[in-house]
């Protein structure tokens, strides 16, 4: 099988990791993350100017791409520059639901997420659900020929930031069934809706949502009624690929940059990299890192196939990102030594990164467990 990039993915991650070298410094990044916004507006817009955020949509959906692949080389190159501007809750995890369940009048918002204007965010994530994906405890009700809803939601990426919500709601069903979950579009100055941002530890921006008799109108439920499971499962899908490349350019940066500082730095005179214990070391952790991109690339190359290969696919991709990421977070402050831990050394924002990809969209752990429970379903 041949896994080369076709010469439209090489442009792009060019063009797109020649952007982040000279326009996104750590020094800019450092900038944006101490504000309050969470991201900038300015960078945003650039991005959608150079295509990136049209790159992740197909062309049925105004985009360029949509692909396993595509997202591949736009969050590799994101992880290297440690971006914080919201693709990921805005055009994988929000977009995705919209293109999947939206009706052509939804669908219409897409052309202004891809060209940057409106800002989508994905609230599923409940206050301990603990990465369960079909534990939904909002609730939405008939109210006539609209909804009522109330619930929270947590952690929601640029919700402070948002102008459109995709937000998942119990219609039918116990708390944990796969049926009875549905899908609505929530604009933000909706009346009942309050957001409550926070900062998270590697300098991202999320927010807390309460919905307390939230009043829809009927043409606000995305997709069919009580069938939102599959749309969500495709759309976090997609959220996990996206994930793990941009651990991946995360770790190719630390790998980087640890390798620069082997060569150069000094003890008892002599480079440390020419000491035979670090170099086994760094060649371990070449290797993980090389293990990763299989991983992402199995991962990319199964999106689009049937549930059980993808899924899979996504879950044994972010398993492995997991391990090795925190092992490179690890290993690279190590070899680093006490410098690796001060802030004014990007190092340590990327092992931050890291440690905080292992928990988004299902931990460790839990695709572990994940991975053996489809695996079971695959043989049987």
């Amino acid at each position: 099988m041949n896994f080369e990039h076709t010469e439209e993915r090489r442009m792009l991650a060019d063009s797109l990791n020649r952007f982040v070298a000279e326009q996104y410094s750590f020094e800019t990044r450092d900038n944006i993350v101490k504000g309050t916004h969470g991201f900038s507006t300015d960078i945003w817009q650039q991005f959608a100017d150079l295509g990136v955020i049209g790159a992740l949509f197909s062309e049925a959906n105004g985009g360029f791409g949509g692909a396993g692949f595509d997202i591949a080389v736009v969050f590799e190159a994101m992880g290297r520059g440690l971006v914080v501007e919201p693709l990921l809750g805005s055009a994988i995890l929000a977009g995705e639901a919209i293109a999947a369940a939206g009706n052509e009048a939804q669908k219409a918002v897409l052309a202004d997420i891809i060209d940057g204007s409106t800002i989508a965010a994905f609230a599923h994530d409940e206050p301990g659900n603990h990465y369960e994906l079909a534990r939904v405890q909002t609730r939405a009700e008939r109210s006539g020929d609209g909804w009522v809803l109330n619930g929270a939601k947590a952690v929601v990426l640029h919700g402070e930031q948002a102008n459109l919500f995709v937000v998942s709601a119990r219609t039918a069903g116990a708390v944990d069934d796969e049926a009875g979950i549905s899908l609505f579009l929530l604009p933000a100055n909706t009346a009942g809706l309050t957001v409550r941002g926070c900062p998270t530890i590697d300098g991202g921006r999320v927010a807390e949502m309460s919905l307390n008799a939230v009043v829809l109108s009927a043409d606000a439920l995305l997709g069919a009624e009580n069938q939102g499971h599959a749309t969500l499962e495709r759309a976090i899908g997609r959220g996990v690929l996206a994930l793990c490349a941009e651990a991946l350019g995360a770790m190719e940066a630390a790998k980087t940059a640890t390798l620069d500082y082997l060569r150069t730095r000094k003890q008892f005179g002599n480079l440390i990299g020419s000491f035979q214990a670090l170099q086994h070391r760094m060649a371990d952790l070449l290797l993980e890192i090389e293990q990763a991109r299989s991983a992402v690339i199995n991962a990319a190359a199964a999106l689009d196939a049937d549930r059980l290969t993808r899924e899979c696919a996504l879950s044994a991709a972010k398993f492995s990102i997991g391990r090795i990421g925190a092992l490179v977070a690890e290993e690279s402050i190590q070899l680093h030594g006490g410098i690796g831990m001060t802030w004014e050394l990007p190092l340590a924002h990327y092992a931050k990164r890291l440690v905080m990809i292992d928990h988004q969209l299902g931990d460790e752990d839990h695709h572990l467990q994940r991975f053996i429970a489809l695996g079971k379903q695959v043989v049987a």
